[in-house]
């Protein structure tokens, strides 16, 4: 039979025999055991590959007297918008921009002056670098003498609907064989002749094209 211990581990006896007979410890009184405590053990970590299961518990649709709620049906005539139907834009019409026709003039030795753009001089050629060459040079016809630097200006008048020209010379020009007087606008249609000086050496017939 294990001896008598003091189960009082602030004791002074704590663990040690006492006479089998004692009921109490001498030293702190309490009441003692044959029994000595088991000295308590960390633990033991079982490996993973020992561990119990994991219990998973039944979702509550998987119980018998679970009941799923109905849901009510959706209306989709009401989740889109009618599609409003809006008329096709026409194109905007750009008209093409206006242009000035062609003024020829043909010179009797069938040779063709044409004036590029809506308006310009006719005349020759200076020699000087620093004038600008009229629009229509009349450089290299016969007698040219006749024609000055700036003889005459001709430009497209919109409102007149036709190419009109001054006299800027000093031997004068000619209209169907009528003097013009100088700075005065004429007009010119289709068919007329022009003479350039009074000496009928240097003429034109206009076409307007």
């Amino acid at each position: 039979m294990p001896a008598n211990r003091c189960p009082n581990p602030s004791c002074e006896y704590f663990n040690r025999a006492l006479p089998n007979n004692a009921k109490v410890c001498p030293w702190c009184s309490t009441p003692v055991g044959n029994v000595v405590a088991p000295t308590p053990q960390p633990p033991s970590q079982q490996p993973p590959s020992q561990q119990p299961p994991i219990q998973y518990q039944r979702p509550a649709t998987d119980q018998p007297n679970y009941q799923v709620p109905q849901q009510a049906p959706v209306d989709y005539s009401t989740v889109y918008q009618p599609r409003v139907s809006h008329p096709p834009t026409p194109p905007v019409y750009t008209p093409p921009p206006q242009r000035a026709p062609l003024l020829k003039l043909i010179h009797t030795t069938g040779r063709e002056f044409n004036l590029v753009g809506e308006g310009g001089y006719i005349g020759r050629r200076s020699q000087s670098s620093g004038i600008a060459p009229p629009e229509i040079d009349l450089t290299g016809i016969p007698s040219e003498g006749i024609v000055s630097r700036r003889h005459a200006r001709v430009d497209w008048d919109w409102s007149q609907n036709s190419y009109m020209i001054v006299d800027m010379s000093t031997n004068g020009i000619y209209l169907n064989n009528n003097p013009l007087t100088p700075g005065m606008q004429y007009r010119l249609l289709n068919g007329d002749v022009l003479r350039f000086g009074q000496d009928n050496l240097v003429n034109f017939t206009v076409y307007v094209v």
